[in-house]
């Protein structure tokens, strides 16, 4: 059965970006380390699902760029444009409403909720992610935009898998509920 997987990646003190949306942060680790797991990992994602502000970060960093092969959401409430060649839909309102059309169009594989935090959360709220991955990297920001930042408690996660990669950081893989 496809899933909604939220994967990013995290400091260790639980933020995706720091408050003016930066990754530096993250980007100072490189990719090399990580790029095989992302790869078997993007293979099984069907459709993808982002924030306004993520959408506007990826455009901004690399204009002339748009990796995402699958179909993709952005939830958005902005007038926005969609880079040539690409599959890209904006929408607003009821995320469940999103989720059904990213499913029908991910067809037998998973839907990626790319992020941000919110977006994350939306889902969460409303009890349509089914795993988290999270890799952790051996940093602290202080401060910045939150990890997941939900309305409540969330049902309890259960620890699914674990992955150690070169330089320090740490994938963990849960399951919600």
């Amino acid at each position: 059965m496809p899933k909604v997987i939220y994967y990013v990646a995290s400091s260790l003190d639980g933020f995706i970006a720091t408050e003016d949306n930066s990754l530096d942060w993250l980007l100072q680790f490189g990719f090399e380390a990580f790029q095989a797991h992302y790869d078997r990992f993007i293979a099984g994602v069907g459709a993808v699902v982002m924030g306004g502000e993520t959408y506007r970060w990826l455009r901004t960093e690399e204009p002339d760029n748009w990796s995402y092969r699958q179909p993709c959401w952005v939830l958005t409430s902005r007038e926005e444009s969609a880079p040539p060649q690409a599959d890209v839909r904006f929408a607003s309102g009821d995320v469940r409403e999103v989720l059904a059309a990213a499913r029908d169009a991910a067809g037998e594989r998973d839907v990626w909720v790319v992020g941000g935090g919110n977006v994350a959360a939306q889902f969460a709220d409303a009890g349509l992610l089914d795993e988290l991955w999270v890799t952790y990297m051996p940093v602290a920001l202080g401060n910045g935009r939150r990890l997941l930042p939900v309305d409540g408690p969330t049902p309890p996660m259960h620890l699914v898998a674990t992955t150690q990669f070169n330089g320090g950081a740490a994938e963990l893989r849960f399951a919600v509920g």
